[in-house]
């Protein structure tokens, strides 16, 4: 039987796992985000799937992408460039749709087998 035929029949899908240990629903969904955040897998591709063209973001009056990255991985300098991590980047691609400097920022999906994994299991 299926995972969806199971929760169709009324059985409860299974409890995500932390470290091998599995987490009762409840406490997984009042689980505080950092400790989820703890349970993320990264799995780190050499090429990135965000580029950053500083250059263009210096003539940047917004900086969007430094406040909309859920992450934090933006990073204004003085000279008004910016600096980007993407190892720990969550790809939900915020900063390509907040940044309104044409061509500032390339996103792209991660290759296959590379990105974040949401929940260990």
């Amino acid at each position: 039987m299926s995972a969806v035929t199971d929760i169709r029949a009324g059985a409860a899908p299974e409890a995500p796992s932390i470290g091998g240990e599995t987490v009762e629903r409840q406490t997984w969904v009042d689980m505080p985000f950092a400790d989820r955040m703890a349970t993320v897998e990264f799995r780190i591709a050499e090429r990135p799937h965000i580029v950053v063209d500083s250059e263009l973001c210096e003539g940047c009056s917004t900086q969007a992408c430094v406040t909309a990255c859920p992450a934090d991985l933006f990073v204004p300098t003085a000279d008004g460039k910016i600096l980007f991590n993407f190892e720990q980047c969550f790809e939900c691609g915020t900063c390509y749709l907040a940044c309104n400097v044409e061509g500032a920022i390339s996103w792209s999906y991660p290759d296959g087998g590379f990105g974040v994994v949401m929940r260990r299991s």
